[in-house]
């Protein structure tokens, strides 16, 4: 017969595993693609891991319902390291208005622009539009490059 500590610890070892286990999930699954009312972008890409090497699919979404603009459309997209410093943006797009709903959708070979392979670690994914109005919506997101 096992021990009477023994099964308590266990149950509660169990149980507390199960509960972090959910918050884990929760803190993960950032909800990246909200709809609102107004200004609003947004950055989806499949998951937020990604092995070292693999297609990074990346889509900006006019999430809200007004029209955006993008003054500078060779900047529509731009992927740096946490520190800031510039790894990739992708060839300039033809695009400068967003309408509400519509997507774009880049393709990332985890190549830098100067040629070499990321490395493995932290990135950021941007970007920048403004409305009719002159206010600037901004989003961005952090993924994960592992080995």
């Amino acid at each position: 017969m096992l021990a009477k500590s023994l099964v308590i610890f266990t149950g509660v070892g169990l149980i507390a595993g199960l509960i972090f286990g959910i918050y884990l999930i929760d803190i993960k699954n950032t909800g990246q693609l909200v709809f609102v009312d107004g200004n609003s972008i947004s950055i989806v890409t499949e998951k937020s891991d990604f092995k070292l090497g693999e297609e990074i699919k990346i889509k900006i979404i006019n999430s809200g319902t007004t029209s955006l603009i993008f003054s500078d459309t060779s900047h529509v997209l731009r992927i740096t390291g946490l520190s800031g410093i510039l790894m990739y943006t992708p060839d300039p797009h033809t695009l400068s208005t967003l309408e509400p709903g519509d997507e774009i959708s880049f393709s990332w070979d985890q190549i830098k622009n100067d040629g070499d392979t990321a490395l493995e670690g932290l990135y950021k994914l941007s970007t920048s539009a403004m409305d009719s109005s002159g206010n600037v919506v901004e989003k961005s997101i952090t993924i994960t490059i592992w080995k």
